[in-house]
């Protein structure tokens, strides 16, 4: 059996018992029905990881003591940063989890023209941290051991002023261009529309703004395929896909 992984915020230390949270001790005591004397590999987030076994299974905590620690770390260190039109439930949730998954190290909800999920204070709050909790879950699923940055809400003309990457590339279907032509750059902001897409007006921006145009094929893809397709293209091209 697969020993499970689960992500605990706090500082760790060998030998010492420690408390999980109680989205991990759900997960140990009720999903998987693990008792003590099981091993657990538990991760903060900082990079590495710790071996270990469970201590204590009751009703109202679960313990896991720190046998070991690995520092691996299984990061590219080509740097992607995916800023993408929010887009409703389920797809929005399958971005977030995939994108986790393929090494994305900064995520940007973005509030574009064509964005239909309207959020605001306390729903918009409990909503991000259902979307943290995806990326946490990801991580847990293919052994990252650092968590990517998950910004908040950002308007689109806001994040156009912000975005610092070395190589930026705006994706939609109005063009024919590939990569461009780059000598391994160590960064790259993928910026992708919501359901729709970018209008016109906000790709002129976008490139004004330094974003080179992206076109990945002839088909026009849907925003929840988009930039996983291009998220695997850029970690061949430049990350840790590449052979």
């Amino acid at each position: 059996m697969r020993i499970p992984r689960v992500y605990c915020p706090i500082d760790l230390t060998l030998n010492t018992p420690i408390s999980l949270d109680d989205n991990a001790a759900h997960y140990l005591g009720k999903v998987l029905r693990m008792g003590a004397g099981r091993p657990v590999v538990v991760f903060n987030g900082e990079g590495g990881e710790f071996a270990g076994t469970i201590s204590e299974a009751g009703k109202k905590r679960m313990q896991v003591t720190l046998d070991s620690f690995d520092d691996t770390e299984r990061e590219s260190s080509f740097a992607i940063e995916l800023a993408v039109g929010l887009s409703r439930g389920e797809r929005w949730d399958f971005v977030l989890q995939k994108a986790t998954e393929l090494g994305v190290t900064r995520i940007v909800p973005l509030a574009t023209e064509r964005t239909e999920v309207k959020l605001k204070g306390e729903r918009l709050e409990k909503k991000w941290q259902h979307w943290r909790q995806i990326t946490v879950s990801a991580c847990e699923q293919c052994q990252r051991n650092r968590i990517p940055e998950l910004a908040s809400v950002t308007p689109l003309a806001d994040y156009l002023n912000e975005a610092k990457a070395e190589q930026k590339l705006v994706l939609h279907h109005r063009d024919s261009q590939g990569l461009p032509a780059a000598h391994n750059p160590s960064s790259a902001a993928l910026l992708v529309g919501p359901e729709g897409g970018l209008s016109d007006s906000e790709i002129h921006a976008a490139q004004e703004a330094g974003f080179n145009p992206l076109t990945l094929g002839p088909r026009v893809m849907r925003t929840e395929t988009a930039p996983i397709a291009a998220i695997s293209v850029l970690q061949y091209q430049w990350g840790d896909f590449a052979s």
